[in-house]
């Protein structure tokens, strides 16, 4: 355990830190599954309108260093790609 009176603010700052991240991490999660189980179930509109929700939630996590930007990115072109694909 911390023994300085720094070390115990910096623990109790990391653990406060820790319980926000995790979260805004399943928050993150839980709009990219909206559009996953949109697109799995084949609706296009539910998961048009999934994505336009996801987008800026993954923007804004990446923007606070939650996710890094190339993630974000990554995610935002993957989830874009299944959605097209579903019109073809």
């Amino acid at each position: 355990m911390a023994n300085s009176a720094q070390s115990r603010k910096r623990a109790r700052q990391s653990e406060k830190r820790r319980k926000h991240n995790a979260s805004q991490r399943s928050t993150l999660r839980t709009y990219i599954k909206k559009v996953v189980k949109a697109v799995a179930k084949g609706d296009e509109a539910a998961a048009r309108e999934a994505y336009k929700m996801a987008v800026p939630v993954i923007d804004r996590m990446a923007n606070k260093g939650l996710i890094h930007k190339n993630k974000a990115a990554r995610h935002k072109s993957r989830l874009n790609k299944h959605i097209h694909g579903m019109m073809a």
